[in-house]
Parts: structure tokens; sequence; C-alpha cells
């Protein structure tokens, strides 16, 4: 929950190339305070079922900057060795052609302001990302 002096962070992945949510993603949260500060690392979740990470660590007070850097190259790796399956049991659902993911991660980063939740979502393919500030 996010204070007056804090800011907090939501997120949620939509894999587009199944219409699904995309389970089980990795996602790492790093921070600064100020344009010049080091980054600290400040943990990291999964993505559940739903696509969400509702587990990410709190911001520290006076945080300015933030990453969330997702590891999408493991989800594309097991999302290749299944989609045969799923695809013959989902008629309409496309398959996948190539074994791994083009961006074997994404990182975005992003600034913030204090008394703020910023969820931002990540609309992924194997072969391209959209984010934005969602709500």
């Amino acid at each position: 929950m996010s204070t007056a002096t804090t800011a907090s962070v939501s997120t949620h992945i939509l894999d587009t190339s199944i219409g699904r949510p995309a389970e089980g993603v990795a996602i790492t949260l790093t921070a600064r305070s100020g344009a010049d500060a080091q980054w600290l690392a400040l943990g990291g979740s999964k993505t559940d079922a739903d696509g969400r990470c509702k587990d990410l660590p709190a911001l520290p007070e006076g945080t300015t900057h933030v990453r969330l850097d997702f590891e999408t190259e493991t989800y594309f790796a097991n999302k290749h060795r299944t989609s045969e399956t799923e695809a013959e049991a989902q008629q309409d659902a496309p398959r996948v052609r190539d074994s791994g993911a083009f961006f074997p991660e994404v990182a975005i980063t992003f600034a913030v302001v204090p008394g703020e939740h910023f969820h931002v979502p990540l609309l992924l393919n194997p072969f391209g990302y959209s984010v934005y500030r969602g709500s």
C-alpha cells in the first residue's frame, strides 16, 4: 500500500500470441532514488495463473525510478514444449513456430512519484512486446 512518501508497483502479463495470461514468468524489481543513484535490487516473484504478480516488494521511501525485469526466454521455451498439445486442444490457438523468444528478457524502466500506484501491464509475444501505464 502506498503512502504519501512512497509509490507502489504492480504488473501483469498477457501472452498475445495465445490470448491468455503468461503464467510463471520471473520478474525482478529494482529501484533507485535519483537519476544518478545506484540501482537497488528489491526482490522478485513470478506471475500466477492469471498472469499477475501480486507480491512484488514495497518500494523504499524516496524511490524515483523503478525497473521491472521480465525473464521471457524461459517462459517461451516452456511454451514451445507444450504448444503442440495446446494447439490441438484448442483448434484456433496459433502454433508457435520458433523455439524461443527474440527478446530473452524485457526490462522496463519508468519514473514514479510518491503517493501514486503504478500498474505496468506487459503485452508479450515471441517477437515483440508493448507496455503501458495501466490502472
